[in-house]
């Protein structure tokens, strides 16, 4: 009982760094949104422009995602979360100081890129490595709430500072939020369960996995098998809807449907408010659902379909807030609720085909194939299309599809990715 005890509240304490590193990564995304306006106006860029250094941040972000997942299979998330404080803080603040576009590029692309791309990978994988099967959602769910929290206050933080003074104060403000809540996190992160002598939870009562050698899958191996590009497939094309919308969406509020900055902020807030609530209950819905079919990777199956349908029904509710703010409340609702399934939703497949020995590199690659493309596409589009037309009402559209697609490919996804049958056997010898 006693060990049990001490399992959960080590557990807990990875959930908590995880939503600490969430809420960082995600004070990126979302504060973007709110400074983009004024960076532009002030700096005298295009959107297309002012979106390009988000753009080349994620694929950054993307490349060092998968170093991040070799680390953290090795040595666990202490050193990602460490170096994301370090990096992550200077992104903002050395963003803060430039004076041209190239140091702009150059300093939130390297600095913000290396910092971010230390946390998602991270932050999943080992939440995934200490809760499985019908825990897994529910867990990540508590830690994906650091998400809208940022969401919440950190862009009601920067608007208040853009009110009075400008979007250099609000970047050095998020420097010291960045580094205080990684180095707390860092400080909090544990090991893989292994390394204690617990077990991961989630399949058995009592915490325990059930005694069995995993197969060690290698990255040729793994991307040999259909199952993770269904899932890269899947995740990319709604990264692309996801970011447009994110990175483009207060615009389109003030642009299209002639909104104030305050109010379109408001509005872009409330994706974030619901998210609080929709993240946990949403994570525990999903692992009801894994319970039900009594499969994990069915269940995750299900739910992939589910997420980016959702984002569809949103986007159609965004383009019909011209006649009425009411729909652009309840698009927020629903892009709050295919968030809160999709990003760990594809992460917990993934471990319920490859499982956790090997998911960090396995994770890793992927996340570097869909961040490297996705959000840089997605946000880049988001701001071109307005910029050739004028109007936000394409970039929505375009967003419309991608998720479509992302509900498509998940219809395809295999319930399991077969390992080669000597290494198998090699692996039952070695564990006689």
């Amino acid at each position: 009982m006693e060990d049990n005890a001490k399992a959960k509240q080590t557990g807990y304490c990875v959930v908590a760094a995880a939503w600490l590193a969430v809420f960082c990564l995600f004070g990126y995304r979302s504060t973007f949104s709110v400074m983009l306006g004024p960076m532009r106006d002030s700096m005298h860029w295009s959107v297309g422009q002012t979106s390009l250094g988000y753009s080349l941040m994620m694929t950054l972000y993307a490349i060092t995602a998968f170093f991040s997942g070799m680390i953290i299979d090795r040595y666990g998330t202490k050193p990602a979360y460490f170096l994301g404080a370090i990096f992550g803080a200077l992104g903002f603040y050395l963003t803060s100081r430039v004076h041209s576009y190239a140091a702009y590029l150059a300093s939130y692309a390297i600095f913000a890129g290396i910092g971010t791309g230390m946390l998602w990978v991270s932050s999943t994988v080992s939440v995934r490595k200490w809760y499985v099967g019908k825990a897994y959602a529910t867990m990540w769910g508590l830690a994906f709430m650091g998400a809208p929290m940022a969401q919440v206050l950190l862009s009601l933080g920067v608007k208040r500072i853009l009110l009075t003074t400008d979007w250099r104060a609000a970047m050095q403000g998020l420097a010291v939020v960045v580094l205080i809540a990684l180095i707390i996190a860092a400080l909090v992160a544990k090991k893989n369960p292994e390394a204690y002598g617990f077990k991961p939870f989630g399949l058995q009562t009592g915490g325990g996995a059930p005694v069995k050698e995993e197969h060690i899958w290698s990255l040729g191996e793994a991307f040999g098998k259909y199952a993770i590009w269904g899932a890269i497939l899947a995740f990319l094309t709604s990264m692309v809807a996801e970011f447009l919308i994110w990175t483009q969406v207060i615009m389109y509020w003030v642009k299209d449907v002639k909104l104030s900055l305050g109010t379109a902020t408001n509005l872009y807030v409330a994706i974030g408010i619901a998210g609080i609530f929709t993240m946990p209950l949403l994570g525990w819905i999903s692992d009801k659902v894994v319970e039900a079919v009594k499969n994990e990777t069915m269940g995750r199956k299900i739910m992939l379909v589910f997420a980016p349908t959702v984002g569809v029904l949103a986007c159609i509710l965004l383009i019909l807030t011209k006649q009425s703010l009411v729909f652009g409340a309840l698009a927020c609702i629903l892009f709050a609720i295919y968030w809160a399934i999709e990003p760990g939703g594809v992460a917990g497949y993934a471990g319920s085909v490859y499982g956790r020995v090997s998911l960090g590199k396995i994770w890793g690659l992927a996340t570097l194939i869909v961040m490297g493309i996705g959000p840089a596409f997605g946000s880049f589009m988001g701001g071109y299309l307005f910029d050739k037309s004028g109007t936000y009402n394409n970039s929505i559209i375009f967003a419309l599809c991608a998720f479509a697609a992302s509900a498509i490919f998940a219809l395809t996804l295999p319930l399991a990715a077969e390992a080669k049958k000597e290494m198998v056997r090699k692996d039952a010898e070695t564990a006689a």
